[in-house]
């Protein structure tokens, strides 16, 4: 880890040390396993089904099962977890006794976005930490203290967000892997600040429409959809989460919508997909709102491994406008 790097997370971890481990070990640990996964998505040239699925039965393809043993690999070199689980095994165990020195549970998605890896697009890996043993009965914005989004494309970059609960502070950056040779080793930070800005901003506004065939069941995601083409707002949507949060995050202005019906349900989990993106985007100074009672995704206790959820990100007024219109309140 680069010395500012690590001067960056010092600006918001306590000064009594309680949170050392978390730059020390967890967070480190965790970036090796993405620099790892974009070694082997380099190297995977055949991506195929395994003909196996997960307990939710998701197909798995060969580059998830990678992914997940790289991911819990790492976990269990670190000493500071005492549990993880994943949207490809999606049971809490424990990665040593609890008794030990154990400080955080690590919940991730390793490939988000593996559908549309055959196309050779952008993914990602979703890493969360949570205070504690488990992240279930636990009310994220108390408990979930970091999040990591890998980013694989044509270079290879992480999201890093980070709040402690106890003071406030909170800071979301971006680091890039540096590629010497193939030794992928070391991350720089390219972007020591992501901020989402006000929508009245110079530049573009951008939109990125989720769960799109809901529009044909709900007029009011159809009306909403329209008034963005409308307003000449840019349409950025790659289909995967990762990639078109942080193209939003980068970019400093967006909106980003997944609502559900009756028809169209819910696909994102909020353990392993909502809870760590709302965590980042609400570091990054914007909102993550659940459009089907407009409550913060970080408010709501995750209770089980599969719950799933509609969610709008992205910045204050536009979050707010959208779930307005969604609600039928505008």
């Amino acid at each position: 880890m680069s010395d500012s790097f690590r001067s960056i997370l010092q600006t918001v971890v306590p000064d009594d040390g309680t949170r050392d481990s978390l730059i020390s070990s967890v967070i480190p640990f965790l970036l090796g396993s993405v620099a790892e996964i974009a070694k082997a998505l380099r190297e995977s040239h055949h991506v195929a089904t395994m003909g196996t699925a997960n307990s939710f039965g998701d197909n798995q393809l060969n580059v998830d099962v990678e992914a997940e043993k790289l991911i819990r690999k790492a976990i269990s070199r670190c000493p500071f977890i005492l549990t993880a689980s994943s949207e490809e095994d999606p049971v809490e165990r424990a990665v040593r006794d609890k008794s030990g020195t154990g400080q955080y549970c690590v919940a991730f998605d390793p490939l988000d976005g593996s559908s549309i890896i055959p196309a050779n697009w952008t993914v990602g890996t979703i890493l969360s930490i949570w205070d504690g043993p488990s992240a279930l009965g636990q009310v994220p914005a108390q408990r979930q203290v970091a999040a990591i989004l890998g980013v694989y494309g044509p270079r290879t970059t992480a999201v890093v967000a980070v709040r402690i609960p106890e003071t406030g502070r909170r800071t979301c950056f971006e680091v890039a892997l540096d590629d010497k040779g193939w030794i992928m080793t070391k991350w720089r930070v390219t972007r020591p600040t992501l901020t989402l800005l006000s929508s009245n901003s110079t530049g573009a506004s951008y939109f990125s429409p989720a769960n799109l065939r809901a529009a044909a069941q709900d007029p009011r995601y159809m009306s909403l959809v329209t008034s963005y083409i409308a307003r000449q707002y840019t349409l950025r949507y790659a289909g995967g989460l990762v990639p078109d949060v942080v193209h939003m995050l980068v970019q400093g202005k967006g909106v980003y919508l997944s609502p559900v019906t009756a028809q169209s349900k819910a696909k994102l989990r909020r353990l392993y997909e909502l809870c760590p993106l709302a965590l980042v985007v609400e570091c990054a100074g914007g909102e993550a709102v659940d459009p089907s009672d407009g409550r913060r995704v970080l408010e709501t206790v995750v209770t089980s491994c599969d719950e799933r959820s509609g969610v709008v990100f992205g910045s204050g007024e536009e979050v707010r406008a959208a779930v307005g219109v969604l609600m039928g309140k505008e």
